[in-house]
């Protein structure tokens, strides 16, 4: 298969830990679905001259130093990963991204967590908040720690987050394409909390919360593919954060969620359900756009 019909996959990359990430977990994904990764690194505009004199000697030196970081990433690649090195000017480092996925034609784009957060989770920092409130290309956020997880793992499944409103259709589309692109199993997961009123019989709660969740599920497994398969899981707990712990987690996994109602058509907003889930998942989240429909 020849680059140009490869699936393309932006990583946004930064010469630290949490760029380090980003590109382990681009590696992991473009080695199971073979994948072609754009590694890209973007500068700001003032780095090419922007508003103020150009210093041509500056402007070597950023771009210089800039193409020797991108060498030395790829490096740590080796040669099992199809691969482009880029460097880009924009405004912000989100912006650049979201410009570099539409000139590649890319299908994901992803970033690493922000530095400070704790090993295995994911903190969004200002590039990733951006990126989840307005691009329209799905973002992959890598948690803390993903450079310690060989690229060899692979994506051992897929888990769909799966609830009533708008984009859980989507959800559902990216993560067979996903599944099927890396010969990966699926599991439908319910996380949909009920609002119940105050004095409630919590053993009549639970049962209500249950019975919905199933319900959820059963849908979703209905508006399967012929052919596709997926186990199902309900998570339980008094909070989206407690029902996250309570799942059962593989190191390979990657989590897709929808975009919030919020979201205008056909772009992210990472809504207050995917933003709670975050503080707890051990594993990377993908955020899909919301759907033109």
């Amino acid at each position: 298969m020849s680059a140009a019909e490869h699936l393309r996959i932006v990583v946004g990359y930064t010469a630290d830990e949490s760029g380090a990430d980003a590109l382990a977990l681009g590696a992991r994904i473009a080695g199971a679905t073979e994948a072609f990764l754009e590694v890209v690194m973007v500068l700001p505009i003032e780095a090419r001259g922007g508003v103020v004199p150009r210093d041509p000697g500056y402007e070597r030196h950023v771009k210089a130093r800039s193409q020797g970081w991108l060498a030395e990433a790829s490096a740590t690649l080796g040669d099992d990963v199809a691969q482009s090195l880029h460097i880009r000017y924009a405004d912000s480092f989100a912006e650049g991204l979201i410009a570099a996925a539409h000139e590649f034609g890319a299908a994901l784009i992803v970033v690493g967590a922000a530095r400070g957060g704790l090993l295995g989770r994911s903190r969004i920092g200002s590039v990733a908040s951006a990126l989840l409130h307005s691009s329209d290309v799905p973002v992959a956020l890598a948690p803390a720690g993903s450079r310690e997880v060989p690229t060899a793992q692979g994506i051992t499944r897929i888990t769909a987050a799966i609830g009533l409103r708008a984009g859980a259709s989507a959800v559902l589309e990216a993560s067979v394409r996903l599944g099927r692109a890396a010969h990966a199993p699926l599991r439908l997961v319910s996380l949909v909390p009920i609002d119940l009123p105050s004095g409630m019989d919590e053993e009549l709660a639970d049962l209500t919360s249950t019975a919905h969740a199933d319900e959820v599920l059963l849908a979703a497994q209905r508006a399967l593919p012929a052919g596709v398969d997926a186990t199902v899981s309900t998570a339980t707990g008094s909070s989206i954060e407690e029902s996250v712990r309570a799942l059962e987690w593989h190191a390979g996994e990657i989590v897709l969620v929808g975009s919030s109602r919020l979201a205008t058509p056909s772009r992210l907003f990472l809504g207050s359900t995917g933003s709670k889930m975050l503080r707890e998942l051990p594993v990377p989240m993908i955020v899909v756009p919301r759907p033109t429909d």
